[in-house]
């Protein structure tokens, strides 16, 4: 396949499609029921006929895979279970020839607590230098049987660790998740080799995991509802850390997008000024439900927190950590509920992927850049795992209430009548399919002009090839009440009509694309999304 542009302009971040690969679940290329490297590599003239500009990789490095790789054993070694730097480097080198980026993640805040360093702390003991790259402390109580303070875990369960020495050491997330301490200057020393590895070895860009979290308050104080400053959440020395880390990246060309989940809309542009990252994840869309009037208002709300600063909105449906669209939107109510994932409430599935095929185009026509997990495109609804199947550790610390995240991990369906569904060749997978996946799968979607496949691989090559859609500016249209309707420059217009009742087009458009049929009358059906040229 011929190698083709993968930007229109030469800031490509201002306006990419970027794929995301979780590794384990994409492709098995060894027949291990694990997906890996080369199962990707056999892959990519799929991920160039989708029509994408870059593909972000969730962590490929060493990890006992704890929590799904985010942690880390070594970051300068590929883990077995997917493959070795060889082959990552002729992933990056052959997606290169295809046109496509590699953006690879980087989680700043934690280790696994079978690296190195954490290993050398726990045989070092109290007081060492070596302890010092952690948090660790004394406990509370007479005996030092308490915890340090009483921080809140981006899971559910505690968030210290005692060892057997009486030390207590901090995990915001899993027990095997030890926190670094970056006002160490190791620690951050240690961060710029890393990314400097990557550069060098041709990737194009860095996802930063939980990017509001590594700094954390000196005294660590005890966690006091609504007060300002947060003890360990956005912490003003990340700024420093990240103007440094901006630099660096200036030097190869690289590219930051920082996983920030903020409230407060002038903090979080704080984060994009133009001597820091370059884009932020937008989850508040993510999170927003089916409704005209508030899905307008977050789009208004996102370009304003990133005028004063510059930088472009990210537009993102779904990721790893999340239901499903196509589930999500088949519920009564959309609004997506990251305590619970609100998993086994009533869903209608024709429903939700109406309004997924809709969604799909107006992400895909906002200005800026958008991100799509892998099998958005195939309209994959969330899978129920069986209950002695489940890994994520979400689901265990939660004692069972939530029901993690493995049902938007299920391997990719590819081949209808092939065992696993062509996920690998042999083998069963490392998560169960459903039975009724073969209806998704690649070869038969790919025949079907009306499949999802083949909407997002027409919009995706409307999007790279017709002027007016990525970065620049739009404006809201007069439209009836439940539709949305917007310009982009050079004519072009993005409808969607969320009401239950169908709408008028505007006179005069010519119909570039829909997401679904028109009615007899030439209006646009509840559910539907069009692109128009005036």
């Amino acid at each position: 396949m011929a190698a083709v542009p993968s930007s229109r302009t030469a800031d490509w971040w201002r306006d990419a499609a970027i794929y995301q690969v979780y590794p384990r679940s994409f492709a098995d290329g060894d027949g291990d029921g694990t997906g890996d490297l080369a199962g990707v590599r056999t892959r990519l003239p799929y991920l160039a006929e989708l029509g994408v500009d870059a593909v972000w990789f969730t962590p490929w490095y060493l990890s006992p895979l704890v929590d799904g790789g985010y942690d880390v054993a070594d970051y300068r070694t590929i883990d077995p279970a997917f493959g070795t730097l060889e082959e990552a480097e002729k992933l990056i080198s052959e997606a290169a020839d295809l046109g496509i980026r590699v953006i690879i993640d980087i989680v700043p805040n934690h280790v696994s607590d079978q690296h190195a360093w954490f290993q050398a702390a726990l045989a070092a003991g109290p007081g060492s230098p070596e302890r010092e790259l952690f948090h660790f402390r004394p406990g509370r109580g007479e005996h030092g049987e308490l915890p340090p303070n009483d921080w809140p875990s981006q899971f559910a369960g505690t968030t210290w660790t005692r060892v057997p020495d009486g030390e207590w050491y901090l995990h915001l997330f899993t027990p095997e998740q030890p926190d670094l301490n970056w006002a160490h200057p190791a620690v951050r020393r240690e961060h710029e080799d890393v990314l400097r590895f990557w550069f060098e070895r041709g990737v194009a860009g860095v996802r930063i995991d939980s990017a509001a979290l590594p700094a954390k308050h000196p005294q660590l104080p005890d966690f006091v509802e609504g007060v300002d400053p947060h003890p360990y959440i956005d912490q003003d020395e990340l700024h420093d850390i990240y103007r440094s880390w901006r630099a660096l990246a200036d030097e190869y060309g690289g590219v930051f997008v920082g996983e920030v989940w903020l409230p407060d809309a002038e903090r979080f542009a704080r984060y994009l000024r133009p001597d820091e990252l370059h884009t932020a994840f937008n989850f508040n869309f993510l999170a927003c439900p089916w409704d005209a009037g508030r899905l307008r208002r977050t789009i208004d709300d996102t370009l304003a927190e990133h005028a004063p600063v510059g930088a472009p909105a990210t537009w993102v449906l779904c990721n790893h950590d999340v239901t499903r669209t196509v589930t999500r939107y088949g519920r009564a109510d959309t609004a997506f509920d990251f305590a619970t994932k609100a998993f086994g409430t009533p869903t209608d599935p024709a429903l939700g992927t109406r309004r997924a095929r809709a969604a799909a185009l107006l992400t895909l026509a906002l200005p800026g850049s958008v991100y799509l997990y892998q099998g958005e495109e195939l309209g994959l609804p969330e899978a129920e795992i069986p209950l002695t199947r489940i890994q994520d550790p979400m689901h265990f610390r939660s004692g069972g209430i939530d029901p993690g995240r493995d049902g938007c991990r299920v391997p990719l369906p590819w081949t209808a009548d092939a065992p696993a569904y062509g996920f690998g060749p042999a083998g069963e997978p490392w998560l169960p399919q459903p039975d009724d996946w073969a209806r998704y799968a690649v070869d038969r979607q790919s025949a079907r002009p009306d499949s999802m496949l083949s909407l997002y691989r027409t919009a995706l090559r409307l999007r790279r090839s017709v002027a007016g859609f990525g970065d620049g500016p739009m404006s809201w249209l007069p439209a009836a009440d439940g539709v949305l309707a917007f310009t982009r420059p050079h004519g072009l217009i993005c409808v969607v009509n969320l009401a239950d009742r169908p709408a008028e087009l505007p006179a005069h458009g010519q119909l570039l694309l829909s997401s679904g049929p028109l009615d007899a009358d030439g209006r646009l059906p509840s559910d539907t999304a069009v692109w128009l040229r005036a």
